[in-house]
């Protein structure tokens, strides 16, 4: 490490870091700072796309970015290695294949499925949390029907159910119910064997929804037969299907998706930052209690709305704000200024359902329903990819067309 430079370390390359090593080569020249991006991977991936990945309506491709494509190297040392440990008070991030020091460290390191001690949930279930693990989801919903029509008895290979009506889980229904009348006419099945189903805790699907935009969306996913069990606990994931209530009714099926819960990236608890309800309670200016070098973002952190005294939800809209606040106050701290907090602007919420369908609001609250908000979607996405690289990537990976 230089003397007399301080070295940013971004761990991460999700939206939250990758975002927050743009803007700090925008606020830092080459001679002032050391910014250092690590990942194991080296490729960035759209998060908000997976879903899409893991029905098989889009090519895994698509959703991947090759970090070396958006992140100038002349100003950004790029480490391809694994995360082991954070060494907090020595200052330093253990790797697989090495050590290295940081002056500042920005935790980026996504989220984990939360199991919530439920039964075979882990051993069992799938997750939609990266690019493979949502292919293999992909490759393992299409060998269901290959396996059927071997051994066409078999009705519960046809059954798909998936856990948690919340943004990702709806979205993957509504990706599924696109995606496997397509499988049902590959395959020769009849499509009346295929069922879908939503399971979910709460009494509704999409909290934060009102109830104009939520009847639209469940009205859409029934009439392509998806079915739902609101207020209905997953209480066991077993090989072969799921146990549902207090009853513990059974529902057979092959495939069973966790999309029910998250947490922190379990390296940041196993280095010793305090958890609540599986991630840090970061201060307002994001950083880690205690710490005033460590800056910690996206999924791995609660950040809390003043006004409501809640945490805002872990969102890919408010991970990309976060960045911005996280490289202004390492700018801040390194040269003497005044730090600011976080406030979300937000500009509304789209919910993709699968094909030309979708809901949400935007700006002032002005709701979209069908293919304008698949429209206003697929310009969210764009605009992303914008920020990140400018219009070639926006050609490159962009979604030009409302469906």
């Amino acid at each position: 490490m230089s003397e007399n430079k301080p070295r940013i370390v971004v761990l991460g390359a999700g939206y939250a870091g990758m975002m927050t090593t743009k803007r700090l080569t925008q606020q830092f020249t080459e001679d002032e700072v050391e910014i250092v991006l690590v990942n194991k991977h080296n490729y960035h991936y759209q998060t908000t796309w997976l879903h899409e990945v893991a029905a098989g309506t889009i090519n895994p491709n698509q959703s991947r970015i090759m970090i070396k494509d958006v992140i100038n190297n002349k100003r950004v040392e790029f480490i391809q290695d694994a995360v082991v440990e954070i060494k907090k008070d020595s200052k330093k991030v253990v790797l697989e294949n090495q050590e290295i020091d940081y002056d500042y460290l920005v935790i980026g390191l996504g989220f984990e499925k939360a199991t919530f001690g439920i039964p075979g949930m882990e051993e069992y279930a799938f997750s939609i949390q990266d690019v493979e693990k949502s292919r293999l989801i992909r490759e393992h919903i299409e060998y269901q029907f290959a396996s059927y029509k071997n051994d066409p008895t078999q009705d519960h290979l046809l059954t798909f159910i998936v856990g948690g009506a919340g943004f990702t889980g709806i979205e993957f229904v509504g990706e599924l119910a696109e995606k496997l009348p397509e499988l049902c006419k590959k395959h020769d099945v009849d499509k009346n064997k295929v069922k879908i189903i939503n399971i979910e805790m709460a009494p509704t699907i999409l909290p934060g929804f009102d109830d104009d935009l939520l009847d639209y969306a469940k009205k859409s996913l029934e009439f392509r037969n998806v079915e739902f069990k609101t207020g209905t606990v997953i209480k066991e994931v077993k090989p072969d299907g799921v146990l549902i209530g207090e009853e513990k009714d059974e529902i057979k099926a092959a495939t069973v998706v966790w999309t029910g819960g998250v947490q922190a990236n379990r390296i940041v608890g196993n280095s010793g930052f305090e958890l609540t309800k599986g991630k840090v309670n970061v201060d307002p200016t994001l950083r880690a209690p205690g710490h005033d070098e460590v800056f910690i973002l996206g999924d791995c952190a609660w950040v809390m709305n003043q006004e409501t005294g809640r945490p805002y939800p872990p969102t890919a809209q408010i991970a990309i704000q976060e960045a911005d606040t996280c490289a202004h106050n390492i700018a801040a701290s390194i040269n003497g200024g005044e730090l600011e907090e976080f406030h979300f602007d937000n500009k509304g919420t789209v919910a993709s359902l699968g094909g030309k369908h979708a809901m949400g609001t935007i700006f002032d609250g002005h709701k979209l329903y069908g293919v304008q908000a698949k429209a206003m979607k697929n310009i969210i996405d764009d605009r992303y990819l914008f920020m990140l690289g400018g219009p070639l990537l926006v050609l490159k990976k962009g979604k030009f067309r409302p469906f």
